[in-house]
């Protein structure tokens, strides 16, 4: 941490487990200073956080920064993506959010998607094919399995938008996050009423869109945070699109994410439209694109592996013929909600090093598998994958990824990403910059570049790609679908 004499504004990462914030100078980027607090998230039939806790992790994670964080100028908050907020007349929450990761509304995603004329139709329209992590999916779900929560709800919000509401007292989201509802059609830039009207969603439910380089607002009097009255807010956005601003992402450039989910996605001109539903044509927080592919089971997941054998996540060991799909909380790429793991391939002299690496492989492959369709086609194959998130600091995930891809990776040094662009979408609404333009003056991408392997490990995607193709009843429906 750095002492600034200059403008100063705040960066909020709102994830599944914890928030994140960055206090940071404007002109240098610098973190100035930051703090962190935990949420928690029911591990039972569904994955739902209390809305509140969230906003008193926002407190707590702020008060750690001290008084710098009374100097900032303008906020920003990056929340998780597709998670549903229903909050009453008096603004509080109804009942928990219904995570992103939360798979309960599988059976609703596939009503919907039959109900309104298959996968192509959606593609074309709203960009993506909704699946169980989709808000729409989820508020289907509650209408038929809550309908008493329903009725009490005056207002339907994603994560970013509760919190920015706390901010400024207005019902505010913007074009990236609204992509990833369901509700938001892209060839339109509107949301759109004949599926909400399918859902039972009343459109005054929802809160306004923001454009990009707009304000949601002040900071309202009376709030509680360290912030002045008056603050400007800026709209915020969903984690991916806000990790996308805090690289400063040119258009082509492939990002690999590894956290509690896995994600690929690059920033395109064009609008996605992928019937297969592995690619997300969500937007970005700029004007473009993001079409991004999403896994559920990543970091979390081979760590659990890694504790189930006893051994440290860096404990792995090449060789074997044992394969691991780690599908532990289902999959969403492949589309297969009600999987669970699955080891295949066992031998006598199969070690537990051996196995967590075939961890790291099934992981990595899905991943992997879903970047060929997120990629424009004149994307350069040779360019490298930057690599971020919690796992990106891992030997073994880099290893991993640089053996599967055959691609060299760049590994940015900045760490909080997501919290980093929601500062530079602050700084841009202060400023009047473009907030990639900021990230890429702030250099946010430095970071080592490791050469690529001689020879790409094709042995082990086949025998990955064949264990998937055969597994049939073994993991549910949907093998082969993405």
């Amino acid at each position: 941490m750095s002492a600034a004499d200059g403008p100063l504004v705040v960066g909020v990462d709102s994830s599944t487990q914890s928030t994140k914030v960055l206090v940071v100078d404007v002109a240098t980027g610098a973190t100035v200073a930051s703090g962190q607090a935990p949420h928690t998230v029911t591990s039972g039939a569904g994955r739902e956080s209390d809305p509140e806790e969230w906003y008193r992790a926002l407190r707590e994670a702020l008060a750690q920064c001290g008084d710098v964080a009374r100097r900032a100028s303008a906020v920003s908050v990056g929340g998780q993506q597709h998670g549903l907020v229903t909050l009453d007349v008096r603004g509080r929450p109804v009942r928990p959010a219904l995570l992103w990761n939360d798979v309960r509304s599988a059976p609703q995603a596939a009503r919907l998607v039959d109900d309104l004329g298959g996968a192509k139709a959606w593609a074309e329209r709203f960009g993506s094919v909704p699946g169980a992590s989709f808000t729409v999916s989820k508020w289907a779900w509650l209408a038929e399995h809550e309908p008493e929560a329903v009725r009490a709800t005056a207002a339907v919000r994603l994560p970013h938008d509760y919190l920015t509401g706390r901010l400024t007292g207005a019902g505010t989201t913007d074009r990236g996050d609204a992509s990833g509802t369901g509700w938001w059609a892209s060839a339109t830039e509107t949301y759109d009423e004949d599926v909400l009207a399918r859902v039972g969603l009343d459109p005054a439910l929802l809160p306004r869109v923001v454009a990009p380089g707009e304000t949601a607002g002040t900071v309202r009097a009376g709030d509680d945070l360290p912030f002045a009255e008056g603050t400007l807010v800026a709209p915020g956005t969903g984690d991916n699109a806000a990790a996308a601003l805090g690289l400063g992402l040119l258009p082509g450039t492939p990002v690999l994410s590894l956290g509690t989910s896995g994600t690929v996605y690059a920033v395109s001109r064009n609008r996605p439209t992928d019937p297969s539903g592995t690619v997300a044509g969500f937007a970005d927080a700029r004007g473009d694109w993001l079409p991004l592919a999403c896994t559920l089971n990543c970091t979390l997941a081979v760590d659990r592996i890694a504790a189930l054998l006893g051994l440290d996540r860096e404990a792995v060991e090449p060789g074997g013929t044992a394969t691991i799909l780690p599908y532990l909380d289902g999959e969403r790429t492949p589309n297969l909600p009600d999987a669970s793991g699955l080891l295949t391939g066992l031998r006598h002299d199969t070690t537990g090093g051996q196995l967590l690496q075939a961890a790291y492989d099934g992981a990595v492959h899905a991943l992997l598998g879903a970047l060929d369709r997120v990629l424009d086609a004149d994307a350069d194959p040779a360019a490298p994958l930057l690599l971020i998130g919690g796992g990106a600091r891992g030997t073994a995930w880099q290893e991993t990824v640089r053996r599967l891809s055959g691609r060299a990776v760049q590994v940015p040094e900045a760490g909080e990403l997501v919290a980093l662009g929601a500062a530079a979408q602050a700084a841009g609404v202060l400023t009047g910059e473009d907030p990639g333009a900021v990230a890429r003056r702030w250099d946010t991408a430095r970071g080592p570049l490791l050469e690529p392997v001689e020879r790409r490990d094709e042995t082990t995607l086949e025998r990955i790609s064949g264990v998937l193709a055969g597994a049939g009843a073994l993991l549910g429906n949907g093998v082969g679908d993405g």
